[in-house]
């Protein structure tokens, strides 16, 4: 009897252990992120002898029905620490991974084309990923690169965004979208605006690579590049179709931003598509009350039948005639024909409404204002990319390959009536733009990479002018903004050597050979102008190179120094453009111009305590020689003219300076646990240029500037309270055009304009609902500070609410 007992003793226990050996190892688990309990991707799941893996799909799942109970598997992602448990050990079939304190392991594509380490880079990336883009929530795609702390935005109206990066901005910047690259032949030296058609919401991520990148992109990467990469279409692991919906409602209070976005992922086994659309209206920005009075908007003008008026504004805080609207259309589609083999098509479209140009409406002539009305008329983008890549190859020319073909349509207008005068200037350019990019990337050996391709870009520009008279109805032709007809194109190619000898050492160097064309016909303009010359024909041929070491000698420290040639060959911009630069200026065309060349270079160093507590610093020195500058000059002899009705000093593009930037940057991160954490960025630029063998600050050297930020996260929620701090400009720190810009400034108390510091209180708080819904909030400016960022012309936001809904399905 008591060997009975035993026995059903001994069975029952069997057929529990054996239910129990069932269940797991019939196990699905999920794998998310321990801090924000969000499903992980693409987690690597193997056991010790790596003979088994599994990846864990669009939710986080997987099943480890080929894993033993006993055996101990491995969890490895790329932006999480390595996590090891045996599988009869995971409870609740969930495995919880902890964040990588420092990206030094995060994967970049911008500095090759290809996936690399951004350990292994020899220069500066700030990368933003799409979770951190969603926290941050910005308004536009120029606030997502304010929120990196290391670029620096400058907008002349409350509809754009100018970056500088290190000392340079507009045409000596570069943009690409999805690897296209978006400059074009009438990116000019004034402020561009043209980083605001691209969508923060279809952004997947972002890279700013700072310093030159002209070996891999060409002209005008002098200063940096801002890569921006876009949703990709998830195909589907399983026979059912993946199907993703995103959602988002949002609404600002300092400009009353009303924003509507929807974006949904349809995924089949081969094919996949993401269709995704956005609307936001912006009002008149509403300035802080506590700064100085000189930003306040006291009068503007308004027009009845044909008459303008100056009216008093009853709350000079509210900047008159700065609001605007903005749709944003992207429809990409994927093709996985094989493993290996992908493509990848893009269509994008963007439109803005009229857009006021809000620092030409507040400039004075004697004592009225000095326009009726200046606008941009709507900036339109389109552009369509083909991207074809197969990552492995038997070839011997290549192991990895990217061929991308694109067309990109730019529209944009001025349109400007002076007070109180009856002729309306309008000014329309149209670009279509074709490019072709060949990339390649061949392992030579275990330790050394090839990368190496070819570029070809062609730009037409259009340009038609016209002056209305608004009493009349009637047109007339005039001066047209560029010669109409004009083409740019370059043609290039380059390649990068990576040798990796061990694992604390990565060389980097390469070569590019670039030459460029552009021809501009000035019959038309002529009839205006009555210039010495009918056409202007320009080629210019350039070489640079790049060099870089990083060296990594034990966990702590990593050295970083690179040394760099660049350089910015003259655009239809430079060599054809005429308008109106400031009151009382016109710039005229200057058929003889050649390449501006930079020399430069960097020096970087990491300490990494035990990822607790990491200090990421850089200094950099750039040399800008033949540099492209506005100077006075003359027009068959003479140094004034009248144009738009106005005598007006003649001035044009030049080779005429030189200019000498550097700067120090420290980053700092303190991981006081894996829930709370403290980050600051600092900024300190300088730099000058030669005038008139005289040296003078630099136009685009922003002040030191920075950020700090207190992080809390925990499960569901998520919150930063952080502060964003800029440095003053004195008077004799502006450069000479910015001192004549008295109209964008705060004056001193000997009446000169210069740029005052600044800071601002912020708070923003991240709160998932459920498993489908979000909700976060943002109160900007606390303290409700009024200051105008430098070189701006309007000023930012006072005490702004901001609180979106999303919902996701």
């Amino acid at each position: 009897m008591t060997y009975l007992v035993k026995n059903n003793k001994y069975l029952l226990v069997s057929f529990i252990a054996f239910c129990i050996s069932s269940l797991v190892l019939a196990q699905d688990i999920t794998v998310v992120n321990k801090q924000t309990q969000e499903p992980i991707i693409g987690v690597a799941i193997y056991n010790k002898t790596k003979s088994k893996s599994v990846v864990t799909d669009f939710d986080g799942k997987a099943n480890l029905d080929a894993f033993k109970a006993s055996e101990v598997l491995y969890f490895k992602h790329l932006s999480f620490k390595l996590f090891s448990v045996k599988k009869i050990l995971i409870a609740n079939a969930k495995v919880s991974l902890n964040p990588t304190a420092q990206g030094l392991e995060e994967i970049v594509i911008s500095a090759s084309k290809f996936k690399e380490s951004k350990r292994d880079i020899p220069k500066k990336i700030s990368s933003v990923s799409a979770s951190e883009i969603a926290f941050a929530n910005p308004q536009t795609s120029a606030d997502l690169l304010k929120s990196t702390g290391q670029v620096y935005i400058q907008k002349s109206q409350l509809g754009g965004g100018s970056p500088m990066i290190r000392g340079f901005s507009t045409n000596r910047l570069l943009i690409t979208v999805d690897g296209v690259r978006m400059n074009n032949a009438i990116f000019r030296g004034g402020n561009i605006q043209n980083v605001i058609s691209i969508n923060p919401f279809s952004i997947q991520s972002t890279e700013v690579s700072l310093g030159a990148g002209n070996v891999i992109y060409g002209s005008d990467a002098i200063g940096g590049v801002m890569s921006f990469y876009t949703k990709t279409p998830k195909v589907s692991f399983t026979d059912s179709t993946y199907i993703k919906t995103n959602a988002v409602l949002r609404y600002a209070s300092a400009s009353e931003e009303k924003t509507a976005h929807l974006d949904v992922n349809y995924g089949f086994k081969k094919w996949a598509f993401v269709t995704s659309g956005s609307y936001t209206d912006f009002g008149d920005l509403r300035m802080g009350s506590h700064g100085p009075e000189d930003y306040l908007r006291p009068e503007y003008v308004v027009t009845s039948n044909n008459e303008d008026v100056i009216v008093e504004n009853s709350n000079p805080n509210i900047q008159k005639f700065s609001g605007y609207s903005q749709f944003n259309i992207m429809q990409k589609a994927r093709y996985e024909a094989q493993e290996n083999l992908t493509f990848d098509l893009g269509l994008f479209y963007t439109e803005t409404s009229n857009t006021p140009r809000y620092d030409r409406l507040i400039r004075y002539r004697d004592e009225n204002l000095r326009s009726a009305e200046w606008y941009y008329g709507p900036q339109k983008w389109f552009m369509t990319n083909l991207n074809v890549t197969k990552l492995s190859s038997n070839s011997n020319l290549y192991d990895k390959i990217k061929a991308t073909i694109a067309y990109q349509n730019f529209q944009e207008s001025r349109v400007d009536r002076d007070f109180q005068s009856d002729t309306r200037n309008v000014k329309e350019e149209a670009v279509d733009a074709f490019s072709f990019n060949l990339d390649l990337e061949k392992r030579l050996t275990d330790k050394t990479a090839l990368f190496y391709g070819l570029e070809y870009i062609h730009n037409t520009v259009n340009s038609v002018a016209v002056e209305e008279n608004i009493v009349t109805n009637t047109i007339q032709p005039t001066v047209t903004r560029y010669p109409d007809g004009s083409t740019w194109q370059s043609a290039a190619v380059y390649a990068s050597l990576k040798y990796k000898p061990n694992t604390k050492v990565v060389f980097q160097t390469g070569l590019r050979y670039n030459n460029v064309t552009s021809n501009a016909d000035f019959t038309k303009n002529n009839v205006f102008l009555n210039l010495p010359f009918t056409e202007a024909n320009n080629n210019s041929s350039a070489l640079t190179s790049t060099a870089g070491v990083s060296w990594s000698p034990n966990k702590t420290l990593q050295w970083k120094l690179n040394f760099s040639s660049a350089f910015r060959a003259p655009n239809i911009d430079d060599i054809g453009k005429v308008f109106d630069s400031e009151p009382g200026s016109v710039v005229v065309p200057n058929n003889n111009l050649n390449p501006e060349y930079a020399y430069g270079g960097e020096l970087g160093l990491t300490l990494n305590f035990g990822n607790v507590f990491i200090l990421d610093t850089a200094t950099y020195y750039t040399y800008l020689d033949n540099a492209l500058v506005r100077r006075d000059g003359d027009l068959n002899g003479e140094t004034e003219i009248f144009y738009n009705g106005e005598l007006s000093n003649v001035q044009s593009i030049q080779n005429a300076s030189k200019s000498w930037i550097y700067g120090f940057e420290i980053g700092a991160k303190v991981n006081f646990s894996d829930t709370f954490k403290l980050t600051s960025q600092y900024n300190v630029i300088g730099g000058t240029e030669e005038t008139d063998g005289v040296e003078v600050p630099v136009r685009h050297v922003s002040p030191n500037f920075g950020n700090t930020h207190l992080v809390w996260q925990n499960k569901a929620l998520k919150a930063d309270a952080f502060v964003n701090y800029n440095n003053t400009l004195s008077f004799h720190q502006l450069a000479p055009s910015e001192q004549e810009k008295d109209y964008l400034y705060a004056l001193d108390g000997d009446g000169n304009p210069y740029s005052p510091s600044w800071y601002t209180l912020n708070f923003r708080t991240q709160y998932q609902l459920n498993k489908s819904t979000s909700v976060s909030a943002s109160l900007e400016n606390i303290t409700d500070q009024r200051y105008r960022p430098y070189s701006s012309g309007i000023s930012a936001s006072g005490r702004n609410l901001i609180v979106a809904l999303k919902y996701s399905i």
